[in-house]
This record gives structure tokens, C-alpha cells and sequence, in this order.
């Protein structure tokens, strides 16, 4: 069965649940993706914006893959770039195209608004080899160190 790549609105908040649970699940961390879920306001706003992207794979009304993805818009020229923050199919759905269905709507978009890149962060773990593989044949692979911030003193 072919899958229907939708771009979540504030109309859409069954179907982000749906991704939420499908992330949670996919990154076999449902605390995080369910434990603290923002309120229907929060969602409807964050999905009313143009720098947010949701886009979701359905089949039967299921959420079975989808993007998180932010569109950042630079200053050293007039371009954006999007940076994709979570991507994840679900287990029973993997190696039928539908990542890649997804980041070709994401790729649209992109055009679209005139970005000049899509990237991405992948972990250098085995349980992310199926995701460098899927990044490596879409794209450039680049070498780079990630740091978190920590934005409160403990």
C-alpha cells in the first residue's frame, strides 16, 4: 500500500499526536515524545507557523512516518536552509521508500521557498546505520562535532 505524505496544519493535531506517538515509538522513547505533550494552543501555533514543517506518511488513517523540520532563514544572504530534526518511519513500514518519500515532499517545500540545503544529524551508533545509509545516498556527508548548551547553571 502507498503511503500519503501530508503537510500537518492547525487543523491537523490527530495526526500530530499520531507522529508524536510514531516518534516516541521509533526512538523507543515514548517519554519524550508523550510524557509532557504541549497543550492544543501550543500545537495549533507551532503548526500555523511557516518555519515549522510536519509533514506524516499515512495509510488507514495511521501515522507510519513523518519529518519534523525547521526552515532557518540566514543573514549573511537572502536563502534559508531547512534542517530536519526528526525523521523516523515506523518498524513495520521501514525499506518501502517512505523516508525518502518524505524528504522529497520536504525537498518541494524546500525549492519552493528558495532554500539552498536540507540537512540533517545522524548518531554514529549502530542503531543509526540504516539512517547514514538513507542520508549518504540522498546527499554530502560532512564530518562535524555537535555540542549541547546547557541555557541554565546547575
Amino acid at each position: 500500500m502507498a503511503s500519503e505524505v501530508r503537510r500537518l496544519s492547525a487543523d491537523d493535531l490527530p495526526l500530530m499526536h499520531g507522529l508524536l506517538e510514531m516518534f516516541g515509538e521509533a526512538f523507543d522513547d515514548p517519554a519524550t515524545y508523550g510524557s509532557r505533550r504541549p497543550s492544543a494552543a501550543y500545537m495549533e501555533r507551532l503548526l500555523a507557523r511557516d518555519t515549522f514543517i510536519a509533514l506524516v506518511a499515512v495509510e488507514d488513517g495511521d501515522v507510519v512516518g513523518g519529518i519534523a523540520a525547521y526552515e532557518l532563514q540566514k543573514f549573511e544572504q537572502e536563502r534559508s536552509e531547512i534542517y530536519i530534526y526528526d525523521l523516523a518511519v515506523a518498524q513495520g513500514h521501514r525499506r518501502r521508500g517512505i523516508a525518502s518519500g518524505l524528504i522529497d515532499a520536504l525537498k518541494s517545500i524546500a525549492r519552493s521557498r528558495g532554500a539552498y540545503v536540507i540537512y540533517v544529524q545522524a548518531d554514529t551508533g549502530v542503531e543509526d546505520e540504516p539512517a547514514i545509509a538513507l542520508y549518504t545516498k540522498l546527499g554530502t556527508r560532512e564530518e562535524v562535532l555537535h555540542f549541547d548548551i546547557p541555557v541554565t547553571r546547575e
